[in-house]
């Protein structure tokens, strides 16, 4: 089974590489922009999909990688691609900060503190804290990246720059899906008393979930800011959670090839249908009401895990 996924996987990858060949620009960018969702989604999915974490405010950390990354270029003069670690650790400790309070807290409740905290995030960049986010003019100007002297500035060079991290955001999270701390995550989503009753430490696990998603969402804010080259507040608003948390919930929460399908029909999907602008969101919306209603674990649910409980054992418990 699990050479097959990796066979899907690269298959997956191949005709995501030869795309460029065959779009032109405009599509070209909408799969960008379906990349850049995807990669969001994907970090989303481990605070809601693996530790079962209801966050509606993931636009927040979106923001602050892409103004990290914006001011340490516009006023530093630092490469954009140097900014990003930077970018997912600001994300990073932000979270850690906001989220030590909240977490134990279950369910709706936690729902909804966290679009609290994207409303705080948005109206602090709006307000122009410390003279730094530029108000709700936002910020100007910032640079394309380079790779090895390579600038990259056009849909198609931006397409396996932003695909090329989705790849390695899939390789990393399967990693971490199949560690000792995905299986405690999913512990935890599946009952969250009985985990910690066997040993498991809720809170902490849950905390170091809500870092990690921050932390990846705060790099994609650096690519995102590069693409742009102007970021502003309404860019971080409310409604682009809620985007990500529908992306998460319509493709199967904690499942990976779900997320992406859920990402491709969410961003991609309604450019089809543009011609019929008035319509297509009362459609969309119909369709996701009757999938609540017929599948509401969601197009591709992850399917049951199963593991070889001798590989999971010490070494010295081992016969």
């Amino acid at each position: 089974m699990k050479s097959r996924n990796i066979l899907y996987y690269f298959i997956f990858a191949l005709l995501m590489a030869s795309c460029p060949l065959f779009l032109n620009a405009y599509w070209t960018d909408v799969f960008n922009n379906v990349g850049l969702y995807a990669i969001l989604a994907l970090s989303l999915n481990v605070i809601l999909g693996h530790a079962g974490l209801f966050h509606m405010g993931h636009a927040a950390f979106y923001a602050i990688g892409a103004y990290t990354t914006a001011i340490l270029n516009t006023t530093f003069g630092i490469p954009v691609l140097w900014s990003m670690p930077l970018a997912g650790i600001m994300a990073g400790i932000f979270a850690m900060i906001v989220a030590r309070p909240i977490i134990h807290l279950r369910g709706d409740y936690l729902l909804i503190v966290t679009i609290g905290i994207v409303e705080i995030v948005r109206i602090a960049l709006i307000n122009n804290v410390f003279d730094i986010t530029g108000g709700a003019n936002g910020i100007f100007g910032i640079s394309r990246p380079t790779v090895f002297g390579y600038k990259i500035s056009k849909p198609d060079q931006f397409f396996y720059l932003i695909w090329g991290f989705a790849a390695v955001t899939i390789f990393l999270l399967l990693r971490l899906e199949h560690s000792r701390f995905g299986r405690a995550l999913m512990y935890i989503k599946e009952d969250e008393v009985a985990a910690g009753g066997s040993g498991i430490n809720v809170s902490h696990h849950k905390l170091v979930a809500f870092i990690i998603g921050a932390v990846w969402a705060g790099m994609c804010g650096t690519i995102y800011a590069s693409k742009m080259t102007i970021i502003a507040p309404e860019s971080f608003s409310f409604a682009e959670s809620v985007v990500l948390f529908t992306i998460v919930i319509l493709g199967g929460a904690g499942s990976i090839p779900g997320v992406i399908l859920g990402a491709f029909l969410l961003v991609g999907l309604p450019e089809l249908f543009r011609g019929l602008a008035e319509y297509r969101m009362l459609v969309f919306g119909a369709a996701m009401v009757l999938m609540m209603i017929f599948r509401n674990q969601g197009l591709l649910p992850p399917g049951p895990k199963n593991y070889d409980i001798a590989s999971l054992l010490p070494a010295g418990g081992r016969k």
